[in-house]
């Protein structure tokens, strides 16, 4: 008999909300994808995912509630601290909002810890206990897996591994750094830095154009330096390269391999894989229902 137990996945984005209805084996049931409302104020975003959550689970099959944010949640995963890309989101308590709309218990975490969770469990990072994820999208965000458990840190806000320093006077940061690794390695960053789009630059490079085949390459060495850092402070096994930019991981990835390999000494490295993520945009989404799974608030869900 098929376990009954069903969960909903959300992964709030600044443009689009995806969300999907799991089974805890990782089968999606049904998914959708509405537009995130502009401006994508707290109040709005609420209504729209109450909206989508009746549409997509009309006999409330799914017992509890998963949410990937643009940015970090509190340690009990009640609280949207804050999202620098969308206004006025600053202690949001969003999962108590959607609880009370919804009757069903809900936790959030940060949308880059939900991607890592995803990928651990349904993606690249199936075979490792300990590895690192970095997305590589509109933003730079991360995620920690240490002993196959997500790490976050005393307040939740571990793992902001775009927001590590990599050149002390580079480009302003919205989190108040200067020269992030986000500042480098973004699809912003790669628009500010050619003028061009990533999709471009991949099609470029993939027609030969020496050009991009370039620009790819010092993309690559800067990943690998930033990388350097991360891999010096965890040792992972691997890394995993997720985010819209991982298309053209074939391009970037060997540079920032060579760097690491020339800047990390041999017993901080031994075995790594450095290697593409394997869910691309649906990741946030399946990760927001592992989350979920992994809480305290399946408890009561039937068995």
């Amino acid at each position: 008999m098929a376990d009954p137990i069903q969960v909903l996945g959300i992964d709030l984005g600044g443009t689009a909300i995806k969300l999907g209805r799991f089974r805890p084996d990782g089968t999606c049931l049904r998914a959708m994808t509405v537009p995130t409302p502009q401006p994508a104020l707290p109040e709005s975003v609420l209504i729209t995912i109450v909206d989508a959550i009746s549409e997509l689970d009309p006999d409330r099959q799914a017992c509890a509630i998963g949410i990937g944010m643009p940015g970090p949640a509190d340690a009990k995963g009640r609280i949207a601290r804050i999202a620098i890309n969308l206004p006025n989101w600053i202690e949001v308590p969003l999962a108590d909002w959607i609880e009370e709309k919804t009757g069903r218990p809900t936790i959030l975490s940060n949308d880059a810890n939900c991607a890592g969770l995803g990928e651990a469990w349904l993606g690249a990072g199936r075979a490792f206990q300990n590895f690192i994820l970095l997305t590589l999208g509109t933003g730079v965000g991360g995620a920690i897996l240490l002993n196959g458990e997500l790490f976050i840190g005393q307040t939740g806000a571990a793992g902001e591994l775009g927001l590590i320093s990599l050149d002390a006077k580079g480009s302003p940061c919205k989190s108040g750094n200067r020269g992030s690794l986000e500042q480098h390695t973004s699809i912003l960053a790669i628009r500010r830095r050619t003028g061009k789009e990533p999709e471009e630059l991949g099609q470029l490079a993939r027609s030969g154009n020496s050009e991009a085949l370039e620009f790819w390459r010092s993309y690559g060495r800067d990943l690998g330096v930033g990388l350097t850092s991360l891999i010096y402070v965890l040792a992972p096994e691997a890394v995993v390269i997720g985010g819209g930019v991982s298309a053209s991981a074939e391009f970037f990835l060997p540079s920032a391999i060579a760097e690491i390999e020339q800047r990390v000494m041999p017993t901080s490295r031994e075995g790594l894989q450095v290697i593409p993520a394997e869910l691309g945009n649906q990741a946030g989404m399946i990760g927001a229902a592992k989350l979920v799974l992994n809480s305290r608030y399946i408890e009561n869900c039937p068995k």
